[in-house]
């Protein structure tokens, strides 16, 4: 299973989305600093993921989320009270 998932940082309410096939662990990873892209802005808060059997489908999803603003904003208009304010 491949997950896509939207972390928010604790710290400055930023978002960070990322893709892996071990979730548990890669929260773990970035919570102990041991990502470059987001060692500087921890604690991290798991606000949000999808399970996908195909890896190819979820790290589609997590580009398009990515790079599409449009895709990024429905999401958080879904999650409008999840988000930290």
């Amino acid at each position: 299973m491949h997950f896509v998932y939207v972390l928010q940082s604790m710290k400055d309410k930023n978002l960070y989305i990322g893709c892996t096939n071990n979730l548990k662990q890669r929260i773990e990873v970035h919570n102990k600093k041991g990502s470059l892209s987001t060692k500087n802005k921890t604690p991290w808060r798991l606000i949000y993921f999808e399970g996908y059997i195909s890896k190819v489908d979820a790290f589609n999803r997590e580009k398009s989320l990515k790079l599409h603003a449009q895709g990024l904003r429905r999401l958080k208009e879904r999650l409008r009270n999840t988000f930290l304010a």
